[in-house]
Protein backbone atom coordinates (compact mmCIF):
# COMPACT_ATOMS: atom_id res chain seq x y z
CA UNK A 1 0.00 0.00 0.00
CA UNK A 2 1.23 3.35 -0.89
CA UNK A 3 0.18 7.12 0.10
CA UNK A 4 -1.36 7.89 -3.24
CA UNK A 5 -3.33 4.66 -3.20
CA UNK A 6 -5.53 5.54 -0.16
CA UNK A 7 -8.94 6.22 -0.86
CA UNK A 8 -12.24 5.86 1.08
CA UNK A 9 -14.28 3.30 1.29
CA UNK A 10 -16.86 3.19 -0.82
CA UNK A 11 -19.98 5.32 -0.07
CA UNK A 12 -18.00 6.89 2.99
CA UNK A 13 -18.33 10.89 1.32
CA UNK A 14 -21.74 11.67 0.30
CA UNK A 15 -22.62 14.60 -2.03
CA UNK A 16 -25.38 17.04 -0.93
CA UNK A 17 -28.43 17.14 -2.97
CA UNK A 18 -28.95 20.27 -4.73
CA UNK A 19 -32.40 21.21 -4.14
CA UNK A 20 -34.83 23.28 -6.87
CA UNK A 21 -32.61 22.18 -9.80
CA UNK A 22 -35.65 20.48 -11.79
CA UNK A 23 -37.86 17.74 -12.12
CA UNK A 24 -35.26 15.48 -13.22
CA UNK A 25 -32.96 16.04 -10.07
CA UNK A 26 -35.38 14.10 -7.77
CA UNK A 27 -36.03 17.23 -5.64
CA UNK A 28 -37.21 19.53 -7.98
CA UNK A 29 -40.61 21.78 -7.91
CA UNK A 30 -40.96 22.38 -3.71
CA UNK A 31 -37.62 21.57 -2.95
CA UNK A 32 -38.32 18.66 -0.59
CA UNK A 33 -40.35 21.27 1.58
CA UNK A 34 -43.77 19.95 0.47
CA UNK A 35 -46.15 22.05 -0.63
CA UNK A 36 -47.30 25.76 0.14
CA UNK A 37 -47.68 27.25 3.63
CA UNK A 38 -45.77 29.06 5.73
CA UNK A 39 -43.23 26.33 6.16
CA UNK A 40 -42.42 26.12 2.91
CA UNK A 41 -41.14 30.13 3.04
CA UNK A 42 -37.71 30.88 3.67
CA UNK A 43 -37.02 32.84 6.57
CA UNK A 44 -39.50 31.42 8.73
CA UNK A 45 -39.45 30.99 12.76
CA UNK A 46 -42.44 29.24 14.66
CA UNK A 47 -40.59 28.61 17.53
CA UNK A 48 -43.00 28.51 20.82
CA UNK A 49 -45.92 28.45 18.37
CA UNK A 50 -48.84 25.62 19.57
CA UNK A 51 -51.53 25.46 16.89
CA UNK A 52 -53.24 28.84 18.50
CA UNK A 53 -53.65 27.33 21.90
CA UNK A 54 -51.99 29.55 24.62
CA UNK A 55 -48.44 29.13 24.40
CA UNK A 56 -46.57 26.82 27.33
CA UNK A 57 -44.48 30.34 28.75
CA UNK A 58 -47.53 32.16 28.82
CA UNK A 59 -49.97 29.40 30.65
CA UNK A 60 -47.07 28.85 33.44
CA UNK A 61 -47.44 31.16 36.40
CA UNK A 62 -44.73 33.78 36.67
CA UNK A 63 -42.87 34.38 39.99
CA UNK A 64 -41.00 37.25 42.32
CA UNK A 65 -40.82 41.28 40.54
CA UNK A 66 -39.10 41.72 37.32
CA UNK A 67 -37.56 45.08 38.09
CA UNK A 68 -38.26 46.98 34.60
CA UNK A 69 -35.10 50.44 35.98
CA UNK A 70 -32.54 47.99 37.28
CA UNK A 71 -29.27 49.62 38.35
CA UNK A 72 -26.37 47.70 36.47
CA UNK A 73 -23.15 48.42 38.33
CA UNK A 74 -19.45 48.64 36.25
CA UNK A 75 -17.76 46.77 38.66
CA UNK A 76 -13.88 47.16 39.70
CA UNK A 77 -11.91 45.50 42.07
CA UNK A 78 -9.32 47.03 44.43
CA UNK A 79 -7.06 44.29 42.86
CA UNK A 80 -7.23 45.84 39.21
CA UNK A 81 -7.06 49.31 40.46
CA UNK A 82 -3.62 48.76 42.12
CA UNK A 83 -2.21 46.82 39.14
CA UNK A 84 -3.17 49.97 36.59
CA UNK A 85 -1.66 52.18 39.72
CA UNK A 86 1.65 49.87 39.61
CA UNK A 87 2.00 49.86 35.54
CA UNK A 88 1.18 53.74 35.24
CA UNK A 89 -1.81 53.68 33.67
CA UNK A 90 -3.77 55.03 36.57
CA UNK A 91 -2.53 58.21 38.60
CA UNK A 92 -3.46 57.20 42.65
CA UNK A 93 -2.12 60.74 43.75
CA UNK A 94 -5.53 62.07 42.34
CA UNK A 95 -9.44 61.44 42.93
CA UNK A 96 -9.81 57.52 40.94
CA UNK A 97 -13.33 58.42 39.77
CA UNK A 98 -15.31 57.32 36.36
CA UNK A 99 -13.62 59.04 33.49
CA UNK A 100 -10.54 57.95 35.31
CA UNK A 101 -11.10 54.56 35.34
CA UNK A 102 -12.05 54.80 31.37
CA UNK A 103 -8.86 56.39 30.66
CA UNK A 104 -7.09 53.65 32.60
CA UNK A 105 -8.87 50.50 30.64
CA UNK A 106 -10.81 49.69 33.81
CA UNK A 107 -14.49 50.65 31.92
CA UNK A 108 -15.89 50.69 28.94
CA UNK A 109 -19.13 52.21 28.69
CA UNK A 110 -20.31 55.80 29.70
CA UNK A 111 -21.95 57.54 31.95
CA UNK A 112 -21.90 53.49 33.81
CA UNK A 113 -22.42 53.32 38.02
CA UNK A 114 -19.01 52.05 39.34
CA UNK A 115 -19.37 50.00 42.09
CA UNK A 116 -15.68 49.25 44.12
CA UNK A 117 -15.58 45.72 44.85
CA UNK A 118 -12.66 43.75 47.63
CA UNK A 119 -11.18 41.27 45.10
CA UNK A 120 -7.42 42.00 45.42
CA UNK A 121 -4.92 43.66 47.59
CA UNK A 122 -4.88 47.69 47.61
CA UNK A 123 -1.40 48.92 48.59
CA UNK A 124 -1.34 53.21 47.26
CA UNK A 125 -3.04 55.20 49.39
CA UNK A 126 -5.87 56.16 46.94
CA UNK A 127 -9.16 58.07 47.25
CA UNK A 128 -12.01 56.95 45.24
CA UNK A 129 -15.42 58.59 43.97
CA UNK A 130 -17.67 56.25 43.05
CA UNK A 131 -21.36 55.35 42.86
CA UNK A 132 -21.11 52.10 45.49
CA UNK A 133 -18.65 50.23 46.99
CA UNK A 134 -18.56 46.91 49.01
CA UNK A 135 -18.12 46.82 52.86
CA UNK A 136 -14.88 45.04 52.14
CA UNK A 137 -13.58 47.29 49.83
CA UNK A 138 -14.20 50.31 51.78
CA UNK A 139 -12.26 48.60 55.06
CA UNK A 140 -9.60 47.65 52.83
CA UNK A 141 -9.10 51.53 51.04
CA UNK A 142 -8.97 52.89 54.88
CA UNK A 143 -6.78 50.13 56.15
CA UNK A 144 -4.07 51.66 53.01
CA UNK A 145 -4.78 55.05 54.12
CA UNK A 146 -7.27 55.72 51.29
CA UNK A 147 -11.05 57.10 51.22
CA UNK A 148 -13.99 56.77 49.17
CA UNK A 149 -16.18 59.21 48.78
CA UNK A 150 -19.90 58.34 47.51
CA UNK A 151 -21.07 60.14 44.67
CA UNK A 152 -24.77 60.28 43.42
CA UNK A 153 -25.98 58.52 40.49
CA UNK A 154 -25.33 60.51 37.15
CA UNK A 155 -28.30 58.82 35.27
CA UNK A 156 -31.98 60.26 35.96
CA UNK A 157 -34.12 58.69 37.37
CA UNK A 158 -36.95 56.69 36.54
CA UNK A 159 -40.65 58.75 36.31
CA UNK A 160 -41.82 56.33 38.84
CA UNK A 161 -39.25 57.36 41.48
CA UNK A 162 -39.34 61.25 41.08
CA UNK A 163 -43.07 61.74 41.47
CA UNK A 164 -42.86 59.91 45.02
CA UNK A 165 -39.96 61.88 45.66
Amino acid sequence: MKLNELKDNEGARKERMRVGRGYGSGKGVTAGRGQKGQKSRSGVAIKGYEGGQMPIHMRLPKRGFNNPFPTVYAIVNIGRVQRAIDEGTLDGSKPVNAEALRGAGLLRRKDVEVRLLAKGDLKSKVSFEVTSASKGAAEAVEKAGGSIKIVESARPKPAAETASA
